[in-house]
């Protein structure tokens, strides 16, 4: 079976690395990549040359019964592919729903990484949690490119310097990484969640946790956000207001799967900000924690920067597409059995994932 690995339109990741494709050679599957995909991670074509044929695309299309992809491919590429080729992409159907119908015109087999459940069985495959780790990093890296001042505490002959305030708003995986970079950099770090459990990790770090009582849970939302009643939301930006106002930075990441994301940090917050602080909201594809996000720009509003960015993965392509690339490995191994496809449709990872399938 010929896998073929797609270069990225996008974004500068690659789905696999050139060990990757080794591994998916001693798998029993023949590989081969479109020219230049690994080039923007740092990968040149010569580095997958040993285990890997290079093929232009739409040969790559025309001649792979396995395609793998960051970003879904689009219906040009789509119209190329033969009958009964399997996709592996993140199809998004939370924020897609009409992907599978599109999908079903084509003859084609789709998983889509971001359904894969987010349990400790399937945590090597979780590509959600491997970007969000990224990206709560990138996040601080960004804040701290855009704040006019130091992160830690400095005491200098010229005098002493503050250390910075970071307000982190979300505990899951990108939150965690934020406040563990953060406080790595020197930073005085609090957090809030709506999730109880959360309070513990958000401890361990070093910073400070923020309760707001009431709120709502659910064990089963796989580490998303769940709606909150209206009476929570006013209570919980209240409080929010209140500790933005004392904050320079602060990282927003607080998602509900397939809808629109809370809003947490409303005009008049940003407003009663101090001048040169900076709002760095990863939920900005879905509408944004912060009521004046730009998804894809950086505005500043009143003397305070709000960069709306939720692929932040992507400015660190090689370790995001290493990254990506073991977790695509590791599904992999489910239904790759000696160079053949093998689905156990009774396996929940498989499942859960396999959002269509070719008759």
């Amino acid at each position: 079976m010929l896998t073929g690995i797609l270069n990225e339109t996008e974004d500068q990741r690659v789905a696999i690395v050139p060990e990757g494709a080794a591994k998916l050679a001693a798998m029993g599957l023949t590989v081969a990549i479109e020219k230049g995909a690994g080039v923007s991670a740092s990968f040149p074509d010569e580095m997958y040359a040993a285990h890997a044929r290079i093929l232009d695309r739409d040969e790559l299309l025309r001649e792979s019964d396995i395609l793998i992809s960051i970003h879904p491919p689009t219906a040009d590429d789509l119209s190329k592919v033969k009958k009964g080729t399997l996709l592996i992409s993140m199809f998004q159907p939370f924020a897609d729903p009409d992907v599978v119908q599109r999908l079903s015109q084509y003859g084609v087999s789709a998983f889509s990484m971001d359904m894969i459940p987010r349990t400790t069985l399937a945590q090597s495959m979780d590509v959600l949690s491997s970007m969000a780790s990224i990206a709560g990093y990138q996040a601080v890296l960004e804040a701290a490119r855009y704040l006019p001042r130091y992160f830690p505490m400095m005491i200098t002959a010229a005098g002493s310097l503050k250390p910075a305030k970071v307000l982190v708003l979300g505990a899951g995986v990108a939150g965690l990484q934020a406040i563990a970079t953060a406080r790595r950099l020197g930073a005085m770090v609090e957090a809030f969640d709506t999730r109880s459990a959360a309070k513990e990790e958000v401890l361990s770090l070093g910073a400070r946790f923020i309760e707001v009582e009431g709120a709502r849970e659910d064990k089963g939302a796989g580490g998303y956000a769940i709606e909150q009643s209206e009476d929570f939301l006013k209570r919980q930006r209240e409080e929010v207001k209140s500790r933005a106002e004392k904050s320079d930075i602060i990282i927003t990441t607080a998602q509900v799967r397939g809808r629109k994301a809370p809003t947490l940090v409303t005009r008049d917050t940003v407003e009663n900000m101090r001048p040169g602080s900076v709002v760095v909201d990863l939920a900005a594809s879905t509408g944004g924690n912060c009521e004046l996000t730009q998804d894809n720009a950086v505005i500043v509003h009143k003397g305070v920067t709000i960069v709306g960015n939720s692929n932040l993965a992507t400015l660190l392509p090689q370790d995001a597409s290493f990254l990506f690339n073991n977790n695509v490995l590791n599904f992999m191994k489910l239904f790759i059995k000696e160079g053949q496809l093998v689905l156990d449709k009774q396996n929940e990872i498989i499942s859960q994932s396999l959002i269509i399938e070719a008759s």
